[in-house]
């Protein structure tokens, strides 16, 4: 078996300035190592959001002008998958430099590319000023911010849940969960405070670029953040005793293959119903309706909070009922969800509302426990590696292409067609837990 790095490996100079930062204020409780979760957590979902916004309603008229706006709508869904596809090739560069310098050398390079990449968005010319240059560019920022999230894993979501008391499993499993709300309902918030308050131009030629600034901001916050957690004795014994020890790739593949496969399908009806209620919609009313994008952006904003309660509540009833039970019985409603999903997102406002109101609450049940059955079925030497693999899997079987297959589907055949993308997300979902009848040991 292969060890993980020595005890000495060498650690960045914010990682030592991290660990004074703990010595200085003692050791951290777990409350902290929740809160360094939930900031890590929102911002990678920040920088997500924000790029899928400007996917929407800036990269089609400032990248693809000399296309129909649906076709390039669809162009800019391709150029957003990039990342989905670019993720599991950062999780092997940076596995690597994990155990060869440190996860504070790790994090650093990861957040900054992260950071740097979406930052630099903002600076991105149109294709009007320097023709197909433009396209390449976004897609090069794009796969870099697809790296960069490859490197981000940290383990602190397995360090919550091996800490965790045995009834409370379900309740920690939901915490990094938290940062997907609250990344969408900043960035919701600022475009639609520009977009109302610009007009057309000045908002496709600079007012667009603000959100990606502040991205590079909460990726440094967040740094530090996450930082003073992972040099805590309890995550340095943790890694020590090989719980969250970076294993090689290969021999991770070669021992928890077969369930790391499994884990990827087993959360896919939530990760298609996530973009399928936030990029998704957007989209469609963006260009099939006549509402503006503010107010559908301040109805996400707003829903967000549905999001969040009903995240929160996913731990509640998990550690009642089992995780498992959880995404089972979440799946066969978001399957039936997926019959009249459709209807209600063509139903004007009053479905629109309703749609996302429903879809955001089914969500939240859903994502809430989708992590914790992740990183659950794996032997401890290899949880580590295993869950970063399976999570970036999972999100590009199930949410990499899901705006683009929804969107395509649904001009050609029809909205119904939506719902049948996501009701293959959630019969997935039921199959693999099936299967995976491991899942049921971590449950009680």
């Amino acid at each position: 078996m292969s060890s993980g790095p020595p005890t000495g490996a060498p650690s960045s100079a914010l990682e030592r300035d991290a660990r004074r930062l703990h010595d200085h204020h003692g050791q951290l409780k777990p409350a902290e190592i929740a809160v360094g979760v939930v900031v890590g957590r929102t911002s990678e979902f920040f920088d997500f959001f924000v790029y899928a916004i400007a996917s929407v309603i800036v990269f089609p008229k400032l990248i693809f002008p000399f296309v129909d706006a649906l076709t390039g709508t669809l162009y800019s869904f391709g150029i957003f998958a990039l990342a989905f596809v670019a993720r599991p090739i950062g999780t092997v560069v940076f596995t690597a430099m994990d155990r060869a310098y440190g996860r504070g050398a790790k994090l650093t390079v990861a957040l900054f590319l992260l950071g740097g990449s979406t930052m630099s968005m903002a600076f991105l010319p149109g294709y009007a000023d320097v023709g197909v240059a433009s396209i390449w560019l976004l897609a090069l920022l794009r796969v870099g911010q697809g790296i960069a999230l490859g490197g981000t894993w940290d383990g602190l979501a397995s360090l919550l849940a091996l800490n965790s008391p045995k009834n409370k499993r379900g309740w920690y499993a939901m915490v990094p969960q938290l940062g997907a709300p609250l990344g969408l309902m900043v960035a919701s918030a600022l475009f639609a405070y520009f977009l109302s308050n610009l007009n057309a131009a000045d908002f496709l030629d600079w007012g667009w670029r603000y959100p990606f600034f502040v991205a590079f901001a909460i990726n440094v916050v967040a740094l530090f953040a996450r930082l003073r957690i992972v040099v805590t004795p309890e995550y340095a014994q943790r890694f020590e005793t090989h719980d969250l020890e970076p294993a090689t790739i290969t021999e991770t593949v070669r021992v928890t293959g077969r369930n790391i496969v499994i884990g990827a399908f087993a959360p896919l009806a939530s990760f298609a119903l996530f973009h399928l209620v936030t990029v998704f919609p957007l989209s469609w009313v963006f260009l099939f309706t006549p509402q503006t994008p503010v107010r559908f952006l301040t109805i996400q904003t707003i829903c967000s909070t549905v999001f969040v309660v009903a995240i929160i509540a996913s731990g509640l009833i998990a550690d009642r009922t089992g995780r498992r039970t959880v995404l089972a019985v979440t799946a066969g409603i978001i399957a039936a969800f997926s019959g009249f999903a459709p209807q209600l997102l063509g139903g004007g406002e009053a479905g629109e509302w309703a749609f996302m109101i429903t879809g955001f609450a089914l969500l939240g049940l859903s994502f809430g426990q989708s992590s914790g059955a992740v990183a659950a079925s794996f032997p401890a030497t290899y949880r580590y590696t295993a869950s970063a693999l399976t999570s970036d899997l999972a999100w590009l079987f199930g949410a990499g292409f899901a705006p683009l297959v929804a969107l395509a589907l649904s001009v050609r055949f029809g909205l119904v067609f939506a719902g049948a993308y996501l009701l293959s997300g959630a019969i997935c979902t039921v199959i693999a837990l099936m299967i995976n009848r491991q899942l049921v040991a971590h449950t009680s």
